[in-house]
């Protein structure tokens, strides 16, 4: 069945875009012109991918993102304008997947919705060391066949994205990555993003993991290059 995906705008005139496209490219689309409405159909529905602007009226963009990572990991690909870094920063910390600024080509949200789909279905073939199987570090467990992550025996909820970074990561225990290689192994070389999308990213796996993440065991930081994953304690 092909994906479907759910289009959150309160411009009609991008909605109609964004259907158009996606709809000429098979998928199945749902549109809302507000954030309450967009929960109330993603509750219903269960959309695979959710298009996300973040100027909403009444519960705006970021809300909507802040509720559907509590409830799902459904896939979310935010909406922005140019001068709104500091909005992006927040959407990636709150769990959205992707952004695209606006004006935007409704060709690279076809390339955006395919890429981020790809993803969340082939976890399992992101290049690294480690391709299947348990990692264990201290008390951390990462299943990559099942996309599972427990701590002390506890699950913790990832996104798609978070968890694709934990395990490109700890696929290579002690290998430091730049932001740009990071980039390139959760979005492909093509992708036009900017590095600081990754800080976001990190900042929110380590609350989420570590138990102080100012004092981070797992996900370390490597000055002046990257990030890296610890190399002790493995099993």
């Amino acid at each position: 069945m092909n994906e479907l995906i759910l289009v959150v705008d309160d411009e009609a005139k991008i909605v109609r875009l964004a259907r158009d496209y996606l709809e000429r490219s098979q998928y199945r689309v749902l549109a809302a012109a507000d954030g309450r409405t967009a929960l109330a159909i993603a509750r219903q529905e269960k959309p695979d991918l959710v298009v996300l602007d973040l100027n909403l009226p009444g519960l705006d963009g970021l809300d909507v993102c802040r509720t559907l990572r509590r409830e799902t990991d459904v896939p979310v690909i935010m909406l922005t304008a140019r001068a709104e870094e500091a909005d992006r920063l927040i959407g990636l910390e709150l769990g959205a997947d992707d952004y695209i600024t606006k004006p935007f080509s409704p060709r690279e949200l076809v390339a955006r919705v395919r890429a981020v789909l790809r993803r969340t279905k082939g976890d399992s073939q992101l290049p690294g060391g480690r391709q299947s199987g348990l990692i264990r570090a201290a008390d951390l467990e990462i299943d990559l066949n099942g996309h599972n992550v427990k701590r002390d025996g506890t699950p913790i909820r990832l996104s798609r994205t978070e968890f694709n970074l934990l395990a490109t990561l700890a696929r290579n225990p002690g290998q430091a990555f730049t932001r740009a290689q990071l980039l390139d192994r959760l979005h492909g070389v093509a992708y036009d993003g900017y590095d600081r999308s990754i800080d976001a990213h990190i900042k929110n796996l380590r609350r989420k993991l570590e138990i102080d993440p100012s004092e981070p065991r797992y996900v370390m930081t490597v000055y002046g290059i990257g990030y890296k994953f610890a190399d002790e304690e493995w099993h």
